[in-house]
């Protein structure tokens, strides 16, 4: 299968990773659903979130799938009144990314990156590799050196948002 510039991004940065590859032809490239098809469990796929503060900034938060993302937690790490989830008309000219194929590493731009904490108590995690279809998985210490990303208690179980 063919590299992604996340992937030469992450060989150029020395980071070990594995790349996992699926089949995105059904139209499921939620995490939860890619977590199924990688065979990797739901609590260690990733999901790469952009928001809007109320002062423009645009701000980025990486969430296990099987969570959702309290958008007061959010703000309250990001020293902000309040978040709000980026169009997804506005995902690609602002990341480079398309829905279902958003990565925290090589966007566009160099954003403010949170990771949530549940990272730390995992080996390791995937994230999208740029398109859909492909993962890396990497330890949460690396994810953190190469897009700075702090770690914030930042979700809810679905049932609780």
């Amino acid at each position: 299968m063919e590299k992604t510039n996340v992937m030469r991004q992450l060989d150029r940065a020395k980071v070990a990773y594995t790349a996992h590859y699926y089949d995105a032809s059904d139209g499921k490239i939620d995490g939860v659903s890619v977590a199924g098809k990688t065979g990797l469990a739901p609590q260690s796929v990733f999901k790469t979130l952009v928001t809007r503060a109320g002062s423009g900034e645009v701000l980025v938060f990486v969430i296990p799938a099987d969570r959702e993302l309290d958008l007061k937690k959010a703000a309250r790490a990001a020293g902000v009144k309040s978040v709000q989830m980026l169009r997804q008309s506005e995902l690609l000219p602002v990341t480079g990314y398309v829905h279902g194929g958003c990565s925290p590493i090589g966007m566009k731009k160099r954003f403010p990156v949170w990771l949530d904490s549940s990272a730390g108590a995992q080996q390791s995690i995937a994230v999208s590799a740029g398109k859909i279809g492909a993962q890396a998985e990497l330890p949460p210490g690396e994810l953190q050196r190469v897009t700075g990303a702090k770690l914030c208690d930042l979700t809810v179980r679905p049932e609780e948002a």
